[in-house]
């Protein structure tokens, strides 16, 4: 599956036009266009990112991204 593909289901499916956010919401970082296997988290940070190599993954999901208003990047 494409990146572009997973980030459409997981738009509708939550149905995110219907919401306002203080921080930006869908992709953050764009790295390989194929999905083949997924890590979940709550909070985007170094020791998920270690695990998501760990384990292979080419794609991390998280609730709380790196990238929000807040944030100085």
């Amino acid at each position: 599956m494409k990146n572009t593909e997973l980030e459409k289901i997981i738009n509708d499916l939550l149905n995110i036009q219907n919401f306002q956010d203080y921080a930006p919401n869908g992709l953050q970082v764009e790295g390989q266009s194929k999905v083949e296997r997924i890590v979940t988290g709550v909070t985007a940070s170094q020791a998920l990112l270690d695990q998501a190599v760990k384990k292979g993954a080419d794609t991390i999901l998280v609730h709380h991204g790196y990238f929000g208003k807040m944030s100085q990047w």
